[in-house]
Order: C-alpha cells, then structure tokens, then sequence
C-alpha cells in the first residue's frame, strides 16, 4: 500500500498513474490507481499529486474532453468518500464545463503517450534507456466506430511492441517489413532496438498521413521522394536511426501490390498486428507475405560452395523444430511475427488453409516467446487474449 505523501512519478505506483493519465486509459482505471496510492481513498496528497503530474500535464495529449470527464469522476469518488476536493480541480473542472461544447466529446485525433517500463529484471537488455522507460506519442483516433480504425492503437500492436522490445537481439541489424502499419507502433520500436532498415506500410491514405505524423512526433526526422519506378506514386520517408539505418514509409495497397515491387525489400522479418480480420482480403495478404517471406535465390557458385553447410543446417533445423528461435536461425530464412486477437475462428481458419495452399508454415509461439509485462499500468490492454505466430515460406 503506497504511502501518498511519498508518491513519486518515476517510480510505482505514481509512475503507473501518469503512465495511465498520459496513453489516456478509462477514466475508472486511473482512479483505482489513485486509490492505490492513497491506501484505498484518493487523499489530498494524492489529489495533489494528480493536479501537478496529470492535470497540469494536460497539453501533451491535447484532448480535454478526456480531461474534463476524468476530472469530473476524480471529483465524485472524492466526495462519494466524504473527502475534500482540492479548490483547483473544481476551477478545473468549471473551466472546462464552460468552454467545451457537448458535440466534441468523444469525437477527433488526441496524442496518446504509450509508456513502456522497464523493471528490474529488464535493464539488462541493450535498449532500456536509462530513464527505464520508453515514450512513444502517437497522434491516434478516439472512436474507432467512426471507421478510423488505422488511426487507433489495437491490442495486437501494443503485444507486438512488447515482443519487440523484449527481445531486441532477434530484430537489431535486420531489415524488417510490417504490414498495415497503422499508428506507426510496432515502426518505432524496430527503430528504438536498431533493425538495420524498418518498412512502414499501409494501403489507407488517411492512416498512411498519420504514420508520418507520429514518426515526427518520435523524433524520426523525415524526407519525402517518389520512387521513380512506380507508376502508383507510392510515397517515401526516410529517416537515420543511427548508423547505417533507415525507415521507409510506403503507401501499399495488398490488392494491387505488385509482385515484383514487394520482392526488392527481401526483408529478413515481416511483421503484422491484427491484420487478419477481414476475409475478403486474406487472400491478398497471403500473397504480400508469401513473396516477402519468399527464400533469397542465390547463386550457382554460392549454392556450391555452401552446400555442406546448408546440409549441417537441415540437420540443426530438424534437431530445433520445438525452438521458435533456434529453428529460424538454423534454417536462416526469412520469418514473419504476426500477432492476432482471433475475434473468429472461421475466419482465422480461412488464413491458415490459403497459407498452407501458398507453402506457407504458421507456427503459434505464444506459449514459448512471451514478452515482457511492459505496461503494468494499462487495464485496457489484455495480452492473454492475444496469439502470436511465425510464419515461413516453404519456396
């Protein structure tokens, strides 16, 4: 039980309230964690905390709507308890009450800052900053039932970003290419643990602006060009990550996405995070990630002189079938991570028979590579709900 008068924001259980304040979680989650850090009642000290770490923050999300209604129910569980508010949040509230019209709730683009937390057991790893803590703003969408659905954080890209960022030896100096980008998540972690090349891609133009957008509210310095071999404009960013790195945002349609354009990426890992939802367009999806993941064609003199090793491989890769890992690395292919809420199991079951009819293997490794408990602090995202698979290409 937290001790209010020693409550400090870089440190549970403040830093999980801020965390949850700033990437904007339900208004009854942040409460239960103002509770816990009064000891079971949201006390003055803790009220204050609130005021000078949350509320005064307010502009970085740049959404008061949510601010007011959080406001609004921190000053009724106060009361509900016979406590006494602090004068400023009834200034707040009432500031907030006179200037903000009913139509605008619920309703636009706000920046939600996704913070991932390193612990204890996690400083080991070579991308935890010193701060033990990873913020990403992300400029996204507030109701996903206005079909910005792009534009929203979904559970599979926050899963997707944890994988990512527990274990960054797997994607440091690769080049990587994900799939129905969206909010740009998944993107900037590859870049934090330093993938050699990161491809961004995403087939709505609307998503595809607001990609660009959040890599230049996470520092991703961009350029814009058109490749020239393209007659669809395709756009293109560019950024420096560090040495020798570089991200590309590219606007690709799965259905019209040319066979010949996709296999000049030749990515060494393809990432996808809820993209297999709709059924009409699996089968294009199927067919991007079976000519990415589609095995590198090397040269005559190459596959001779590497004959003998590639048959130690086949051996190794025999002996690792029951290692996710140990079996892409002995085989060195190409893999791809896709991270899924199986929301239909009919549907989910058509992508795995057109991925086996395309020499596609779909492996569930979710038992065997879970990622670290990244965001503690977050009561809307569930991982347990969510699968995560490899995918190689048997071509």
């Amino acid at each position: 039980m937290a001790n209010s008068e020693e409550l400090d924001p870089n440190f549970p259980p403040g830093l999980h309230l801020v965390s949850a304040f700033l990437a904007m979680e339900p208004s009854d989650s942040l409460i239960s964690i103002a509770r816990a850090c009064g000891g079971g009642i949201v006390s003055e000290n803790v009220q204050r905390f609130i005021w000078e770490q949350c509320i005064n923050q307010a502009a970085a999300i740049g959404y008061a709507p949510y601010v007011r209604n959080f406001v609004k129910k921190l000053i009724f569980e106060v009361e509900s308890t016979h406590g006494c508010v602090l004068d400023e949040l009834y200034e707040n509230y009432g500031y907030y009450m006179t200037s903000l019209k009913e139509d605008s709730l619920g309703r636009g683009k706000a920046c939600k800052h996704i913070s991932f937390l390193f612990t204890d057991g996690s400083l080991e790893l070579s991308n935890c900053p010193k701060s033990r803590k990873f913020v990403v703003p992300l400029n996204c969408s507030l109701n996903m039932l206005e079909g910005d659905t792009g534009c929203s954080v979904w559970p599979s890209s926050l899963y997707l970003s944890e994988f990512i960022l527990s274990f960054p030896d797997r994607f440091s100096n690769k080049t990587c290419f994900e799939v129905g980008s969206g909010v740009g998540l998944v993107g900037i972690c590859l870049s934090h643990v330093k993938a050699s090349k990161v491809v961004l891609s995403d087939g709505d133009l609307s998503t595809f602006a607001n990609m660009k957008l959040n890599l230049g509210l996470n520092h991703i310095s961009t350029r814009m060009d058109v490749l020239e071999k393209s007659d669809k404009e395709l756009n293109l960013v560019k950024s420096d990550i560090g040495s020798n790195s570089e991200v590309q945002c590219i606007h690709l349609s799965w259905e019209s996405a040319a066979e010949a354009e996709l296999q000049e990426f030749m990515p060494d890992i393809v990432l996808g995070a809820d993209v297999i939802y709709d059924p009409a367009c699996l089968p294009h999806l199927v067919r991007v990630l079976a000519t990415l993941l589609k095995q590198r064609q090397v040269t005559t003199q190459t596959r001779t002189s590497n004959c003998q090793e590639d048959i130690v491989n086949e051996g190794r890769a025999e002996e690792a079938e029951n290692d996710e890992q140990a079996y892409v690395e002995s085989t060195k292919t190409p893999v791809g991570y896709i991270a899924c809420v199986i929301r239909n199991i009919d549907t989910f079951n058509c992508f795995l028979d057109l991925a086996e009819h395309a020499d596609l293997t779909i492996r569930d490794i979710t038992d065997t590579a879970r990622p670290l408990k990244l965001l503690p602090y977050m009561s809307s995202y569930n991982p347990s709900c969510i699968r995560l698979f490899t995918v190689t290409s048997n071509c």
